[in-house]
């Protein structure tokens, strides 16, 4: 057995996405093992993460300056805002180099079996941007869950007179995909979202 500081270092890491007890307690013992490659640098860039990392007033993406790079940056398409639910999601798009314009970081998705309404994510704030002008297109960019179609519908429906263009990721048979293999909704999708 390990000492309370480590046993509280693979419990923290235990939290993480992806990593169960078994998976942080190899990364400790890696971390351990390599202390001043690895341990003190993730510890210094643990201290500046915390201390310098905020949220974009703008458009809820975090960076270390408000407003974020994306919200700053001049060669963005201004009239293009792409919804999403969180931040992974954002760079999701970024590293795929899809989004020209901006972005809008929702916070999440309507869940009424989780208590998530309206009012716990970031409608406000879209629906100000929109109202604020300059925008022409609002890409609904949710997941393919029924909470993400949930959201993009509340949206849509919310935007409705704005007389923006809105439109939506499509959905269907995955590039590599084989339609043996893919689930009948995945198949709606595919032939509804043909062109």
């Amino acid at each position: 057995m390990a000492g309370a500081e480590i046993e509280n270092l693979v419990k923290l890491l235990a939290r993480l996405p992806g990593l169960g007890p078994r998976s942080a307690r190899r990364a400790v013992l890696q971390m351990m093992r390599r202390r001043e490659t690895l341990l003190d640098p993730l510890s210094d860039a643990l201290r500046v993460a915390q201390d310098k990392i905020v949220t974009c007033d703008i458009c809820g993406n975090i960076d270390t300056t408000s407003p974020c790079t994306i919200c700053a940056d001049p060669r963005r398409d201004a009239s293009v805002l792409c919804v999403v639910e969180d931040v992974g999601d954002l760079w999701a798009l970024e590293r795929a180099q899809a989004v020209k314009g901006r972005y809008h970081v929702l916070g999440g998705t309507l869940s009424a079996l989780d208590g998530i309404g309206p009012e716990e994510l970031n409608l406000g704030g879209l629906k100000q941007r929109c109202a604020d002008g300059g925008i022409g297109e609002i890409i609904l960019a949710t997941n393919a869950t029924v909470e993400g179609q949930t959201t993009a519908h509340v949206i849509t429906d919310m935007l409705a007179d704005s007389g923006l263009s809105i439109t939506r990721l499509a959905h269907g048979v995955p590039v590599g995909g084989e339609l043996d293999y893919l689930d009948d909704g995945t198949l709606l999708a595919a032939m509804k979202s043909r062109r």
